[in-house]
């Protein structure tokens, strides 16, 4: 379908194009998300609330015992 130079030039033709231009762009950019691998930001800090006790239901051996 060929459309007309005035309607090519029309503002509500622009408009439509902007919205589809950014709906392709954000659309690839969430495919892009979907397959790249999770982050997890709290693995790039050290965490101060770790635990100084195992509370496993498997405890570690006691030391000297192999």
């Amino acid at each position: 379908m060929v459309l007309p130079q005035t309607v090519m030039a029309s503002g509500w033709f622009a408009v439509l194009s902007a919205f589809v231009a950014i709906n392709t762009v954000m659309y690839g950019a969430l495919a892009l998300a979907k397959i790249l691998p999770k982050i997890y930001p709290t693995t790039w800090f050290t965490s101060r609330n770790r635990r100084t006790q195992n509370r496993s239901i498997y405890p570690d051996p006691p030391e000297g015992t192999d």
